[in-house]
């Protein structure tokens, strides 16, 4: 699955002013709870990802976040792209503030492709040609080609028998 599948127009907001980690994480709560067709509220989503940060920061370093969590009876992967217009405090392991942010909500069962998933926005944000032109675009269309254009590095590892 393309990074560019998991987003639709309406779930990608440009130069959002928020003041915290916690605002962060209700902004794309709702978001998320919007883009679902399933019964779960903006609350359980959001008590979700709050869980996930627990365990350790999903603050990436260089201004990135990738909020997270495995939802019960969520039938396909969806994410939520936030450009903020500042920074804000998120416990990321480089200490810098985070103004982009990449929600991903998966399916309960979907740990495979979860991981897989992350890898994949992992990689993406760890280019810093592509950390930069998101954060310099200007409209929702121009975020959606740069996430539609970038596909993650097509090597391989060879397993061994």
């Amino acid at each position: 699955m393309n990074i560019s599948d998991l987003l639709s127009a309406d779930r990608i907001v440009c130069g959002l002013a928020l003041s915290s980690k916690k605002r962060a994480l209700e902004t794309v709560s709702q978001l998320l709870a919007e883009a679902t067709e399933v019964p779960l509220s903006e609350t359980q989503i959001f008590d979700g990802l709050l869980a996930r940060e627990r365990l350790g920061s999903t603050g990436l370093g260089h201004g990135v976040a990738i909020p997270n969590g495995r939802f019960k009876d969520v039938g396909q992967a969806i994410g939520v792209f936030i450009r903020l217009e500042e920074g804000v405090d998120f416990d990321a392991v480089d200490g810098e503030p985070v103004d982009l942010m990449f929600a991903l909500m998966v399916p309960e069962e979907s740990t495979e492709e979860h991981l897989q998933l992350l890898a994949s926005l992992a990689e993406m944000f760890s280019d810093a040609a592509v950390r930069e032109r998101l954060r310099q675009c200007g409209t929702v269309a121009d975020i959606e080609k740069i996430i539609g254009h970038w596909h993650p590095s097509r090597h391989k590892v060879a397993s061994s028998l």
